[in-house]
């Protein structure tokens, strides 16, 4: 019978497997396999901190975004383990059914009163919280206006929800301008996409601006606050905070992977808002509810930010004006402070050194990582092209001895190959 099946219609030619085999990525990655030049997925072999155990071997640690240290901070653990001997080790189902628990009504009733919305919502992860928000927010009617440095999981909301999509040039308030004034013309609604902090610049976005526009042409604004969140403002409750515009942002989005020691986002907004996505975002009906520890993790937390916020924050930012003065003073490229409207400066604990080729990213990526320095490495197309750079990122638990070796580090590495950072 299968036989005579077969013979009755054309059969399939192309294989959907083919992309992975003959993908133009295998010779690079291939390649930097056997020179041992992989600079991802490196095992790390103990606990997060400023100095890490990594494949055997102690590493200082400048890729992490436990930009606060609290994920070795005792109480944290302590929250954690209360709510996994109380709740057990997963909650089984969506939080739609039987997954919603005590500790998440807590944290979303804290977490709104803290970012001075009416409401916020708990996502498992920080890329469904994107995700899930924009996909629901926008219809194929509307348009969404992005930066061109916004995270993916911004962009994957933005291609799901169907909506027309309108980038424009990295920080380029004209350019947004010019978008808007396209998007006028659209039909349906308009809602802009912004990072608060962009992660791998490390720069803050001009949100002053932003709002002036969205204001005068009647758009939406959502912030993505993931590395800003308990990393600026006064309150530590990010970049809308530090710039003074929480009241005209619409939405923000932030994550509990970075500041906040554990693992999951929230979207804080309108209660009309933050209610229709608890019933319609896909990503939070059809997702398992995060394991209670991690809720558990994350409430504690916020709860040490609200608390101890500003001490930390300014030993944060201190580490990361120290680092950047250093790699300065070394003679290396590094991103420059943000100018705020002011005419102050700010720096994010995000501190990139540019490289330029992609292949002497790596290759001083595995210089350092050689002297026990563990970076993060960002290649094209994460970056634009000939923009790679090794991403340095800070913690408050870092010590200025840290610092100091790590720089060290950088300077005996650029002193025996030059070449790894000209140009």
């Amino acid at each position: 019978m299968s036989e005579q099946l077969s013979a009755q219609g054309p059969r399939i030619e192309s294989d959907v497997f083919a992309k992975a085999r003959d993908h133009d990525r295998r010779e690079i990655l291939e390649l930097a396999e056997k020179a041992d030049m992989m600079p991802y997925f490196r095992l790390l072999t103990s606990e997060a901190g400023p100095v890490v155990e990594m494949e055997g071997r102690e590493t200082l640690m400048l890729g992490s975004n436990n930009y606060l240290g609290l994920t070795g901070d005792p109480r944290v653990k302590q929250a954690a383990r209360e709510a996994l001997d109380t709740y057990g080790t997963a909650l089984t189902g969506s939080r739609l059914l039987n997954g919603t628990i005590p500790l998440h009504i807590e944290l979303e009733e804290e977490l709104a009163d803290w970012m001075g919305t009416e409401a916020a919502l708990v996502f498992t992860t920080g890329y469904q919280a994107n995700v899930g928000c924009i996909g629901t927010i926008l219809g194929p009617g509307d348009t969404v206006i992005c930066d061109s440095g916004d995270h993916a999981s911004i962009l994957d909301g933005c291609r799901l929800s169907g909506a027309k999509l309108r980038p424009f040039r990295h920080n380029r308030i004209d350019k947004l301008e010019r978008m808007l004034d396209r998007a006028a013309g659209d039909g349906g609604g308009v809602l802009v996409v912004v990072d608060g902090v962009f992660s791998m610049e490390g720069d803050i976005c001009p949100l002053s601006d932003v709002v002036a526009l969205c204001e005068r042409y009647g758009a939406r604004l959502m912030v993505d606050e993931a590395h800003g969140v308990g990393a600026l403002g006064a309150r530590g409750a990010g970049a809308s905070e530090l710039l003074g515009v929480e009241d005209a942002v619409d939405l923000r989005m932030g994550t509990f992977s970075k500041s906040f020691a554990s693992c999951g986002g929230f979207i804080a907004g309108p209660a009309e808002v933050i209610d229709y996505l608890r019933i319609a975002a896909r990503s939070f009906l059809f997702s398992a509810a995060a394991v209670p520890a991690a809720v558990g993790a994350a409430l504690a937390s916020l709860r040490i930010i609200r608390e101890e916020g500003p001490e930390l924050i300014a030993k944060l930012l201190d580490n990361a004006a120290y680092l950047h003065g250093g790699l300065t003073g070394l003679g290396l490229r590094v991103v420059a402070p943000t100018a705020l409207p002011d005419g102050s400066e700010a720096l994010t604990p995000i501190v990139p050194v540019i490289v330029g080729e992609d292949v002497r990213a790596a290759m001083l990526w595995k210089a350092l990582f050689e002297e026990g320095l563990y970076t993060n490495v960002a290649l094209h197309p994460a970056v634009p092209p000939a923009g790679a750079l090794l991403r340095t990122s800070l913690m408050a638990t870092h010590e200025t001895e840290h610092l100091d070796r790590a720089l060290a580090i950088f300077e005996r590495v650029i002193q025996r190959s030059p070449e790894l950072v000209a140009g």
